[in-house]
């Protein structure tokens, strides 16, 4: 099949790359099996379905990853059940001892060139030794240097080397000297302390003096600050009165001038509709006209009943004189023929 290709160039300046449309191949969806073992490749053991193909080490590792794949599990489980059933079946080609003949039994027999007597128990042979006991270090014995040169002596006699009167007397000024150094020293510094003590006490009590009107102060301003917090609350209270009482007044002023007029116009709604009402006047409106109401209804009812009755009377009688004239007219008539 021919593949052609056109590249070409669009108007903005870029390259585009297009295809003649084509067929997808068909193609298998599993692979081939590999063909099967002829005489041609016996021996050949990329066809040899005993050798296992692949990485050998890999059939033992355990995948660590928290979701293995199945398919590679499942491909795990295939391999070692194949590499069980190779086992049996080399297990069962591989000739065997015949079984031996009754009353007998097979042993092992060593064939190499060298016999070993071979026992199930094990020797053992207990040894012992002796150590001589550790002794003490003898001392180290004391240097004595080498003598060099030649000895000589002389004879001293007494004074002539120390007069003990005349050398103590510089040792004593200095250790009298020092003495008295470090006892004025140390009357020093307990007159030094005395007076630090003294200022210590000093600056205690100013300290203590100025904390006492700290506190004075801080209770004084805080005694002030609760004074004028409540004055301030009590005028917020008086203003709050004051307020609500001008509103009341206000309200009271407005409802007494919105009911100088409302109230006329609710006595005047109210007696329209029938709230405030004469006695007397509603007796007659209640009972006595609809009373004669009734009786004029009646009168008026009989007054058009007989008149209604007269009318048919009337209309009966003309209707009876109408016949007769009619009759009257109609026998001069026979008469003449």
């Amino acid at each position: 099949m021919a593949f052609v290709s056109q590249s070409h160039r669009e108007p903005n300046g870029t390259y585009t790359f297009s295809s003649r449309p084509r067929p997808v191949e068909n193609r298998p969806k599993y692979r081939e099996p590999p063909p099967e073992q002829t005489h041609s490749n016996y021996g050949n053991i990329m066809y040899d379905r005993r050798v296992v193909r692949g990485n050998t080490y890999a059939q033992h590792i355990i995948p660590t990853t928290a979701h293995p794949d199945p398919a590679e599990i499942q491909r795990q489980q295939e391999i070692r059940r194949r590499a069980i059933a190779r086992r049996r079946a080399r297990e069962q080609l591989r000739p065997k001892t015949p079984e031996a003949l009754q009353g007998r039994k097979h042993i092992d027999v060593q064939t190499d060139l060298y016999l070993e007597e071979l026992s199930d128990v094990i020797v053992a042979t207990d040894i012992e030794c002796q150590t001589d006991a550790f002794l003490d270090k003898p001392a180290t014995p004391l240097f004595i240097p080498a003598k060099s040169g030649k000895d000589v002596e002389t004879q001293i006699e007494e004074g002539e080397l120390f007069d003990f009167d005349r050398e103590v007397q510089p040792v004593l000024e200095v250790l009298v000297g020092k003495t008295i150094e470090q006892s004025l020293l140390e009357v020093m510094e307990e007159e030094e302390l005395a007076c630090l003590r003294a200022q210590q006490r000093a600056f205690e009590e100013l300290r203590n003096n100025e904390l006492a009107e700290v506190h004075r102060l801080q209770e004084q301003e805080r005694r002030h600050v609760e004074e004028k917090e409540r004055r301030i609350a009590q005028q917020k209270e008086v203003l709050k009165k004051e307020r609500e009482t001008a509103e009341k007044i206000a309200a009271r002023a407005y409802t007494q001038q919105y009911l100088a007029d409302l109230l006329p116009a609710v006595f005047t709604s109210l007696r329209s509709h029938g709230y405030f009402y004469d006695p007397v006047e509603k007796d007659i409106e209640t009972n006595f006209f609809p009373w004669l109401m009734n009786e004029v209804n009646n009168s008026l009812e009989k007054r058009y009943a007989a008149r209604e009755l007269l009318d048919t009377i009337i209309h009966d009688v003309a209707q009876k004189r109408l016949g007769g004239y009619k009759e009257l007219d109609t026998q001069p008539a026979k008469s003449d023929m």
